[in-house]
């Protein structure tokens, strides 16, 4: 997979902020949507204060590579299917996390058949659709066309 392009399109989708900011749920959030946790050094410090672009970078490769196994857990075969929707499955799992793109089980379904209308009828038919119109129409879009 090329991860430039996966880098691309989710900082296109996210934002890149080279400081901590607090996301719409109030939670402290740097880089390329990092959600700053016990295990970062910029841990309990305010909104405001700034990230480095090497920190971002090196956060965004750490967390990549936790999507990535991610979504190999949910679909075993992954690395096997086009490069077009491990980008998509990618793009939602770092959106969403595992919890909750494994509930799309009929998007699944569709994956796992090959039937890329199907997957993309799926991705519609969720509340995630409605919360992130444009990034989820984008992906249906992309989903349709693989």
């Amino acid at each position: 997979m090329d991860l430039q392009k996966l880098r691309q399109d989710l900082a296109n989708d996210e934002g890149v902020v080279y400081e901590i900011y607090l996301d719409h749920l109030g939670y402290p959030t740097f880089g390329i949507g990092h959600l700053v946790t016990s295990n970062d050094s910029e841990y309990g410090y305010p909104a405001g204060t700034p990230v480095t672009e090497d920190r971002v970078i090196s956060v965004f490769e750490s967390d990549i590579q936790v999507v990535l196994q991610d979504c190999e857990k949910l679909y075993p075969d992954f690395y096997v299917l086009p490069e077009e929707a491990q980008l998509i499955i990618a793009n939602m799992m770092f959106n969403l996390g595992y919890p909750r793109l494994s509930k799309f089980k009929g998007m699944k379904v569709g994956v796992d058949a090959r039937d890329w209308n199907r997957a993309a009828d799926e991705m519609v038919d969720s509340s995630w659709y409605k919360q992130v119109p444009n990034r989820a129409s984008r992906l249906v879009e992309r989903m349709r066309n693989v």
